[in-house]
C-alpha cells in the first residue's frame, strides 16, 4: 500500500471510532483497551491566575480504560523491560 492509502485507511478507522463515541457507543481494541464517553457535571472552579470563582459547564469527555494484556505487558518484570 502507498502512504496515501495507509493514511486514508487510518483516517477512516479514526472517523468511525469518533462517530461511534459521538453516538454514545464504546470502542474496544482487543488487548489494548476501550474508549467510552463519560459525563462530567457542572461545577464551580477557580481561575488559577486570579483566584476568581468561575462556573464550569457540564460536558462529555473521552475515557480510556486499558486492556488486561496492555497492563500486563507494561508491568512485566525482568531484564527485557527497561
Amino acid at each position: 500500500m502507498t502512504q496515501k492509502d495507509v493514511e486514508r485507511v487510518v483516517n477512516l478507522i479514526l472517523e468511525s471510532m469518533i462517530d461511534t463515541l459521538e453516538k454514545g457507543g464504546r470502542v474496544e481494541l482487543r488487548g489494548f483497551g476501550a474508549l467510552s464517553v463519560r459525563s462530567r457535571p457542572a461545577r464551580a472552579g477557580r481561575n488559577p491566575r486570579t483566584g476568581e470563582a468561575v462556573s464550569v459547564p457540564a460536558k462529555h469527555v473521552p475515557f480510556f480504560k486499558s486492556g488486561k494484556e496492555l497492563r500486563e505487558r507494561l508491568n512485566l518484570t525482568g531484564d527485557d523491560n527497561e
